[in-house]
C-alpha cells in the first residue's frame, strides 16, 4: 500500500472533475472494473465541430483517471497535448440521449444530444503521462464507502440494497467510474449487525473506519457525509480516507451539487491512493 499523509482540503474547486460524466446504475457489489483508457462526455449532434473539442475533454479525463493525479487543463504541457487529442483516439461511439424520440426536423437532428464515448491508445496515453512526470496507476484497491446524507432534518445512509438516495447512489457510481475506482457500498444488514461500525455524523472527527473496511473485506475505506446547506443553496461534504494500516487523509468541499460532492470524494481518494497527495494539497485547480 502506497503511503500518504494527513491533511485537510478546504477549497471547493480543488478536486472537482474537469467535466461531469453521465451517471451509471448502482450495483449490488463492487462496480465493474472500468476501462481506464476510455471517457465519455455529452455533445450536440455527430458533427466534427462538436466532436473535436469533445476529444480534448475526454483526453483530459483519461489523463486524470489513468494517473490518479489532479491534472488540470492549465498545467504545463497539457494545452499542447489537448491540441493533438485526435492523434490519441483509438475509437469512438455515440449514444443518442433521446433514443426512441422521433426527429422532428433537420434542425432538431443537428441539436440532438449524444453521449460520446472515446477510447484512447493506451501506449500513447502512458507515454504522454511519462512525459508529464506521471505514470499509469494500475494497482487499485476496492474502496469501501460509507456515506451519510443529511437534508431537511432527515438523515440516511447510502446502502447497496436501500431504497433511499437512489439518485445519489447513481451519482456516486458515476463519479467512481469517471476516476477508475471500484467501490463497494454496505448492505443494510452489515450496519445493523456490526456494532463496531460507526456512522459518519457530519460533525467533529471521523471515527475509525477500519472495522467498516474489515466488514466489507477491503483494505481501504472512505467515509463521509453530505449535507444540504439551504443558505448556500448547495451541498457541503466532508471526507475521510483510511487504510488498513490506519493512515488517513481528510478533505472537504462546500456549495456544490451532490454530483460534484461525489466527484470531489473520488478525485481525492484517487489522488491519495495513487501517491499524489502533495499535488492535491493547497492548489486551486480549474
Amino acid at each position: 500500500m502506497m503511503r500518504f499523509w494527513r491533511f485537510v482540503l478546504v477549497t471547493a474547486s480543488l478536486l472537482l472533475a474537469p467535466l461531469a460524466a453521465g451517471a451509471g446504475p448502482a450495483d449490488a457489489g463492487p462496480s465493474s472494473d472500468p476501462d481506464l483508457y476510455e471517457a465519455r462526455t455529452i455533445v450536440t449532434g455527430e458533427r466534427e465541430e462538436t466532436r473535436r473539442p469533445a476529444f480534448e475533454v475526454c483526453l483530459l479525463k483519461v489523463l486524470v483517471k489513468v494517473s490518479g493525479a489532479p491534472i488540470a487543463r492549465g498545467d504545463p504541457g497539457i494545452p499542447r497535448l489537448l491540441a493533438t487529442a485526435p492523434s490519441f483516439v483509438r475509437a469512438y461511439r455515440y449514444h443518442d440521449r433521446m433514443e426512441g424520440i422521433p426527429h422532428h426536423d433537420e434542425q432538431g437532428s443537428r441539436d440532438r444530444p449524444y453521449d460520446l464515448t472515446v477510447s484512447f491508445d493506451a501506449a500513447k496515453i502512458d507515454a504522454a503521462l511519462d512525459g508529464l512526470g506521471y505514470e499509469a496507476w494500475l494497482d487499485r484497491p476496492t474502496l469501501a464507502v460509507l456515506v451519510a446524507v443529511l437534508t431537511e432534518g432527515r438523515r440516511y445512509l447510502l446502502t447497496r440494497d436501500g431504497k433511499r438516495g437512489i439518485d445519489q447512489k447513481d451519482a456516486l457510481e458515476a463519479a467512481a467510474h469517471q476516476y477508475g475506482l471500484a467501490i463497494l457500498l454496505p448492505a443494510q444488514s452489515i450496519l445493523e449487525e456490526r456494532d463496531d461500525v460507526t456512522v459518519p455524523s457530519g460533525e467533529g472527527e471521523m471515527e475509525d473506519l477500519r472495522p467498516f473496511a474489515s466488514a466489507l473485506e477491503t483494505e481501504v475505506a472512505l467515509g463521509g457525509s453530505i449535507a444540504w446547506d439551504a443558505t448556500a443553496l448547495g451541498w457541503k461534504a466532508r471526507w475521510h480516507l483510511q487504510t488498513a494500516e490506519g493512515e488517513t487523509a481528510d478533505w472537504q468541499v462546500a456549495g456544490v451539487s451532490f454530483d460534484d460532492a461525489f466527484r470531489n470524494a473520488m478525485a481525492g481518494a484517487a489522488a491519495m491512493l495513487s501517491g499524489h497527495a502533495a499535488a492535491a494539497a493547497g492548489l486551486e485547480r480549474k
